[in-house]
Order: structure tokens, then sequence, then C-alpha cells
């Protein structure tokens, strides 16, 4: 299975950046470009769920992800020192500009001064602009605009296209060798990241009502089970209990499951085996049941236990529909518009008929959706309707994601 990688950047830039890495044997690609860089966040937390990792064609775009928190998956940015700005030099050179009065920016100064030390060429005369996080294109433009008598250089495709009319302006595009280099970063990384989320988790659950649970099961990616004493057995990996619980901080199961039970403990373990994960979920039952009748604890290797809060939330998966996604084989935006019907109708349920017009679908498209959140334990058959035609019967589902 192909290991896809998200390519965020410009329109002129993606389709370049994605070829060569779809060079790689086992990578696909999805190219999503923008307009402008302050659209980055909104594209990624849109594809979080369809990717495996990210590769952003700048370190701009990949910052304004990385700090609205939007960067759920492993994620690298192509570097425009070295071969990237020593090619662009060699090109202003040949055009007859004197690369010794350069305005750059985005480039950390460190890293051009090396790139002309390299290259033999004095740096007394450059004009650099770092980038930081606070920089706007604004900024970058007025920093250039401020010595008209030197040529730019700059990363970022909205400042290239502000300056080209007045001066002489080279925007840097990633040479194949960067791009393979990140990609090879970024590779090992996913896979590092892959199989730590793999690691087997084991929850071991105390509560007098099944309600809801085959739900919570499924927000976390896994399964229920009946387990012995009354107790219940869910099996899921680390990935999606570490997503769900906002970094193995707070339990949202555990507060809607006290929500219809007078007592609701859970114990999670985190092993390199299913023997050494049932151990150590045991150990975190154990731990739960001493704080108290609503308690959760996640017990790790090394003697590491970790209490899990309550935390308020609202219905089960509602926060974890990129984990749903994955489990049920539909798209995150399909799950919101489904989460929209729901919202629109309560507890009523709804046809086939009028789920496939809420999500401009064919009905045969709407009931293999259904389907497949019935056998997941998201909706739930309340009986037909005729439609009045010699049509089959409308099915109806109350939606319960």
């Amino acid at each position: 299975m192909a290991v896809v990688i998200g390519v965020v950047g410009p329109h002129d830039l993606v389709d370049d950046v994605a070829a060569t890495c779809e060079e790689q044997s086992g990578v696909s690609t999805l190219r999503l470009d923008y307009d402008h860089e302050s659209q980055t966040p909104a594209i990624v937390e849109a594809h979080a769920s369809a990717v495996e990792g990210w590769l952003f064609t700048g370190v701009v775009p990949y910052t304004l992800a990385r700090n609205v928190g939007a960067l759920t998956r492993p994620a690298a940015f192509l570097d425009y020192s070295g071969a990237t700005l020593l090619s662009a030099l060699v090109r202003l050179q040949h055009e007859g500009q004197d690369v010794t009065r350069l305005s750059i920016d985005t480039l950390p100064a460190a890293e051009v001064t090396a790139a002309f030390a390299e290259a033999g060429l004095p740096t007394g005369t450059l004009r650099t602009l770092p980038y930081r996080p606070e920089m706007t294109p604004e900024k970058v433009i007025a920093f250039h605009r401020r010595a008209p008598g030197h040529p730019v250089i700059t990363c970022l495709g909205s400042v290239h296209e502000a300056l080209r009319g007045d001066m002489r302006v080279l925007r840097l595009v990633p040479a194949v060798h960067s791009v393979r280099v990140a990609l090879r970063q970024l590779l090992l990384t996913a896979e590092g990241q892959a199989q730590q989320d793999a690691q087997i988790t084991l929850g071991l659950i105390e509560v007098a009502s099944e309600e809801g649970l085959l739900r919570e099961a499924t927000a976390l990616g896994g399964t229920i089970a009946a387990f012995r004493g009354g107790t219940h057995l869910l099996v899921t990996t680390r990935g999606p209990l570490y997503r769900a619980t906002g970094g193995f901080t707070g339990l949202p199961m555990l507060t809607r499951l006290a929500d219809h039970n007078q007592l609701v403990r859970v114990g999670f373990g985190l092993g390199r085996s299913a023997a050494e994960a049932e151990s150590l979920a045991r150990r975190a039952l154990a731990k739960a049941r001493r704080i108290g009748d609503v308690a959760a604890v996640l017990s790790l290797r090394a003697n590491t236990d970790i209490v899990l809060e309550p935390v308020a939330t609202g219905p089960a998966g509602q926060q974890n529909l990129s984990v749903i996604a994955r489990r049920v084989g539909l798209s995150v935006p399909t799950l919101e518009k489904l989460l929209e019907a729901r919202a629109a109708v309560g507890d009523m349920p709804l046809t086939t008929r009028e789920i496939a017009g809420r999500l401009d679908v064919q009905q045969r498209t709407a009931r293999r959706m259904l389907h497949r959140l019935e056998l997941a334990g998201l909706a739930e058959r309340t009986g037909n309707l005729t439609s009045g035609s010699s049509g089959r019967p409308l099915t109806l589902y109350r939606l319960t994601l």
C-alpha cells in the first residue's frame, strides 16, 4: 500500500514537487495548491485524514500550519539554501547581475553566508531577512523596496508577484535534490510514527450499561467485546487513543458514559504485545478503582501511570472524525454533512432518500454509506417507509455518530 504524502504549496510548484516524490517507489501524493500562503491551515485541516505525511514547498506554509496546531501527521518542508540558492546565483550572474549585492528573504542568514562562502563570493553588501513567524508578505515587500538597487531573491510567490514589475526579482524554485532529501527524511519520520501509532492498546471497562460503548470503540478506531466478570474489552492502537485524549490528558468518553452510568472505570494498557498490554490494562483498572467511581487510567511500561481526566465533549466521535473516516471509508466532509443532518432532525429517523438528498448523492450510494455506518455502530435501522409507488420501500435510519 502506497504512503500518501500531501504536497502543499503554490500551484506552479506543487506539480513538480509531487512528480519528484512519485518517482520514489511506494509513494503517492495528494496535490494541494493555494493562491496565497494564508490558505495553508485550512487546506491541511480539510485533508488531514487522507495523508500519512505533509511536504510543504517552503518554510512559510509549514510554519503557518504548525502554529495553528493543524499538523497531526509528520511534516517537512523544502530547503531553499544549498543547491537551490547556488543555482539562482548562477542564473543571475549569467544575466549580468551583481550577485554580491542581493536582497534575500526567508532563508537563514547563516545558510546564505555559507552558500556564498562555498561559491567564493563576498557577503559584505548582502541584505537578508530571515523568516520569523510574525513576518508577513507586506513586511517582506517593504524590506526589498528599501533597497531598489539590489536584485531580489525571494521564496514567496506573493512577494514575487508584487515586485516583478518594479525590480529584478527571482523566485527560488526547489532543486530536485532538495525534494528528494526532504522526502527521504519525511518517510523515515512517517514510518517511525506509524510503528508507534500501531502499538496495541487494550482497555478494560467497568460500566453497568453497554449503551454507547460500540460508538466509543468506533470513535477510537477499535472494537469492543465482553471480557471476564462483566468487564468490557476495548481493542485499539496508540494513535487513535493519543489523538482522542489530547495527548493522553483527558478522556471524553469517560464523561459521555458517566452521563447514564453512576460507575465508569476504564483502564488502558499500552504495550508491545497483547499480553503486555493486557497486564498493563489490569494494573490501570486497579488504580482507577482506587481513585473512585468515575475514573480512567493509562498504564505504560516502566511503571508509568497517567490519570485521564473527564472532559466536556459532544457526541461520541464528533471530535475524532478523521479516525471514523478511516474506519468506515468515508470522507470527513461527508461525515460532517451527516452530523448536520442528525442535528437537524434530532432523534427522528431519516429515509435513505432524505440522506441522499442532503449528501447530493444517488440513493444506492447513500444506502452503501449507511450500511457502513450501521456495521460500525454509528447508524441503526428503525424500519421501512413505503414510498407510495411500486418501488422498493425506503429504509429508515437513525444516525448515532
